[in-house]
């Protein structure tokens, strides 16, 4: 007798399946939107708590300047409570307000506003931080799965390697490679090591000496990140598989006498779901760590003007800053989430 599932119970199936995804992802945005608030709340009560009223000195240089007008002085004083006879309550639910209408303030340093110069800052932290996230968990997970395949063999030689470059600071490996490959360094002087394009012999725009500046540029803070987020995900995956490599279902694929090359995929394939899961703690630490990166290289993306700002007592940059770093990370992790939960229906189960 020909048994077959009735196509309503199934349509009934799938669309159980993407509700109960949708609760799960719903359920993550709240925690995540908790998290921005926790952030976001933090964010105004520092200059406002911190002793020794650095708000005061903070206003001081800023009228003291001359890049900041009477009216550039008077926005920081209403945004950082300076002066402001109102509650503390009232300043808070203005700055939510002006949060939400994406007024994050005006910078006295640069004497523009926050939210515009955040604008120019983001695209170099975002570029360089998607091309080296792909970089290393694609090479990562590559070369994890070589080593786990090819245990006991040469490969095993660079699991050494894996753990040294896995305990490096950011920072420090960006130095060696600035001492090492860098043109400002006194070894072999193969690439840029300063800025984000040649400043005094390019002009910004879609040219092509500039495109040819701005990637030369990015070399060493991209292999920078690479090295030491790679080295994390070598070791994550390789773990993985080899635990994936004695189940009962790869047994079976290697009895069958199937292709290794099918046996491999069928291995990585259910062992890079713990590593999506993790994704979210590394995306965290690649951030805070590309911020030091482009500290070492003067890269202009958001980290390096967040240390720059820090250094003058911009305290109004230093907020919008904080806060959409804050969110970009929030939002990676949310992303990472979703696909773990689209991926891996035990998710959905034990959510």
């Amino acid at each position: 007798m020909h048994n077959s599932r009735d196509p309503d119970d199934a349509r009934r199936d799938i669309g159980a399946g993407r509700a109960l995804t949708m609760g799960v992802i719903f359920r993550r945005l709240l925690v995540y939107l908790l998290a921005a608030w926790v952030a976001i709340t933090v964010s105004f009560l520092l200059p406002r708590v911190v002793p020794g009223n650095p708000v005061a000195g903070a206003v001081a240089r800023a009228s003291q300047s001359g890049n900041c007008n009477a009216q550039c002085v008077t926005a920081i004083e209403l945004q950082l409570g300076y002066n402001v006879h109102t509650s503390l309550w009232d300043q808070y639910t203005q700055y939510l307000g002006n949060l939400v209408r994406g007024d994050l303030g005006h910078s006295w340093s640069e004497n523009a506003p926050v939210g515009s110069l955040i604008l120019s800052y983001l695209p170099w932290t975002l570029v360089l931080l998607g091309i080296s996230t792909t970089l290393a968990f694609v090479g990562g997970s590559a070369v994890g799965t070589l080593i786990a395949w090819r245990r006991g063999s040469w490969t095993d030689w660079l699991i050494p390697f894996a753990t040294f470059f896995a305990a490096l600071p950011y920072f420090f490996l960006g130095i060696v490679l600035v001492l090492i490959l860098g043109q400002t360094g006194t070894m072999l002087k193969w690439f840029p090591s300063l800025f984000g394009y040649d400043i005094y012999a390019t002009t910004p725009g879609l040219n092509l000496p500039y495109i040819q500046s701005v990637v030369s540029h990015a070399v060493l803070p991209s292999a920078t990140v690479v090295l030491a987020s790679m080295a994390g995900f070598i070791l994550s995956i390789r773990n993985q598989v080899i635990t994936t490599m004695d189940e009962d279902f790869v047994l079976v694929a290697q009895a069958k006498g199937l292709p290794a090359r099918t046996v491999v995929w069928y291995a990585v394939r259910n062992a890079l779901l713990p590593v999506v899961a993790n994704f979210t703690i590394a995306i965290s630490l690649i951030v805070g760590g590309q911020i030091l990166v482009e500290i070492v290289f003067n890269y202009p993306g958001i980290g390096f003007h967040l240390y720059d700002a820090l250094g003058k007592l911009d305290y109004p940059l230093v907020q919008g800053v904080f806060v959409v770093i804050t969110l970009v990370v929030l939002a990676a992790n949310l992303i990472a989430d979703a696909v773990y939960v689209a991926i891996d229906p035990r998710a959905r189960q034990a959510a």
